[in-house]
């Protein structure tokens, strides 16, 4: 019986070592495909934010046309671009993980800028990737703001598992519409960010408010206070980018 129970404890750990080892050579063999898969769905993301890609399927088609309209930078809260880590290695904004970076001190993250251009000439939309808590997980997103850093062109919502029909609406279409021509700053010059209100069918909105959703106040709360807060953390960056605008006129 020892000898049984021996063999069987010895059998295990050989399973365990081998099996782990062809789950770790698995790993190792498929993260290019997974880092990839996570270039394409970011930048998926951020086109999205400004223009209908619906009908783009082939996703070589889709880095191409990212290629060709935006470009990127990343910065620090103060609004100075961030070119190397303190490593001196180059910082790609498209590799910035903004979930990993968020759990950083406000002043120690890497903020992320995408400037989208159709023509080729000039910035269309400046891109700001933002990231915060919903009802029961994360909830991002990108917000896009035309050349007057203030109005809002468009938005992409992304979420982990807000409740479906209720808060996980926050990724459809007719709700994300609600933020464009909205407005970051008033009109003293300050920033008030845009507020989501509660329920549906509010009248009178502002330029500073959509609508909300129906039993998802929590959500809307997240989403509130997501963008304020990063919108916030870009806020040096927009009022440089908005003097070096005004000098050069």
């Amino acid at each position: 019986m020892r000898q049984s129970n021996l063999y069987v404890i010895l059998f295990a750990i050989a399973l365990t070592i081998v099996f782990g080892g062809a789950l770790s050579l698995a790993s190792v063999g498929l993260k290019p495909l997974q880092d990839k898969q996570v270039e394409i769905d970011t930048k998926k993301k951020i086109l999205g934010a400004v223009m209908d890609i619906s009908t783009i399927e082939d996703p070589n088609e889709l880095l191409a046309l990212y290629d060709q309209k935006v470009s990127s930078m990343v910065v620090d809260i103060n609004g100075n671009e961030v070119t190397e880590d303190k490593d001196g290695k180059p910082i790609v904004a498209e590799k910035v993980n903004i979930q990993r970076n968020s759990k950083f001190p406000p002043e120690e993250r890497l903020y992320p800028v995408f400037m989208f251009s159709e023509s080729g000439q000039g910035v269309d939309s400046y891109i700001f990737p933002t990231f915060g808590s919903g009802l029961w997980d994360w909830i991002s997103s990108f917000i896009a703001l035309g050349p007057d850093l203030n109005t809002v062109k468009g938005i992409a919502f992304d979420h982990k598992s807000e409740t479906p029909g209720l808060g996980a609406r926050i990724t459809e279409e007719t709700v994300q519409n609600r933020y464009i021509g909205k407005e970051i700053f008033n009109d003293q010059g300050e920033l008030v960010s845009i507020k989501m209100l509660k329920g549906e069918g509010n009248q009178g909105l502002t330029e500073h408010q959509v609508d909300g959703m129906s039993g998802a106040t929590i959500t809307g709360k997240g989403v509130n206070a997501m963008l304020e807060n990063y919108l916030g953390h870009y806020k040096s960056f927009i009022e440089k980018r908005k003097t070096q605008k005004t000098a050069s006129l």
